[in-house]
């Protein structure tokens, strides 16, 4: 495995990855009567008035302010860096073993030239084997937190969707824009962000 695969293979969770989890979000709710209204001041504000409501949220906002997609992050790229350094230690006793080789080569004997190669060869393959599983090893935490993310998230908005009477919930980003067009007054971002982070601040404590 070259760099560039370790580096691509040890990227920290992106925002891409969740964005695609949550770019259908769908959140629905029991009809039962009339529907409360909701309203937050600072841009995100909704009215029900009785209508089935659609609402949004940006999740380019709720993943750069959300402290736990925060700490998730920071966390995956401390076991990224220390899981390269080590591909990287590891990459180059073998080149230095295998520079040694080839210094030594011309004064050693056929059978002792043979006996160091095949050596060599299988240190490769462990090599090999070892980068894979590291890479295998972190792209399934990833997505572990990923799914972790997610289900933090669209738990959150079933519970608030059916406190406030909202029949669908939408999610927009710049990257993945499913939704092209919506008025500012059906962004609920800021309440939710709001009550993520306390939520996670007390589960902290």
């Amino acid at each position: 495995m070259n760099k560039r695969s370790m580096k691509h293979a040890f990227a920290f969770i992106a925002k891409a990855g969740i964005c695609a989890l949550l770019a259908a979000t769908v959140v629905s709710c029991n009809n039962q009567g009339t529907r409360p209204s909701a309203s937050v001041s600072g841009g995100d504000s909704t009215q029900a008035n009785g209508a089935e409501q659609i609402v949004y949220v940006n999740i380019d906002t709720l993943l750069e302010k959300f402290e736990y997609f925060k700490d998730v992050r920071s966390n995956l790229e401390e076991k990224a860096k220390k899981a390269q350094a080590d591909l990287q230690s590891r990459s180059t006793a073998f080149q230095r073993e295998v520079a040694d080789y080839q210094q030594k080569a011309p004064t050693m004997s056929a059978a002792d030239r043979q006996s160091t190669e095949e050596r060599l060869a299988r240190k490769q393959d462990e090599l090999a084997r070892h980068n894979q599983n590291a890479s295998a090893s972190f792209a399934q935490e990833e997505a572990t937190e990923n799914e972790k993310l997610y289900s933090r998230i669209t738990d959150y908005l079933k519970k608030h969707a059916k406190e406030n009477g909202y029949k669908l919930v939408l999610t927009y980003s710049a990257a993945n824009p499913a939704v092209l067009y919506a008025d500012e007054s059906l962004e609920i971002t800021t309440e939710v962000l709001t009550a993520l982070n306390a939520a996670y601040t007390k589960e902290k404590k």
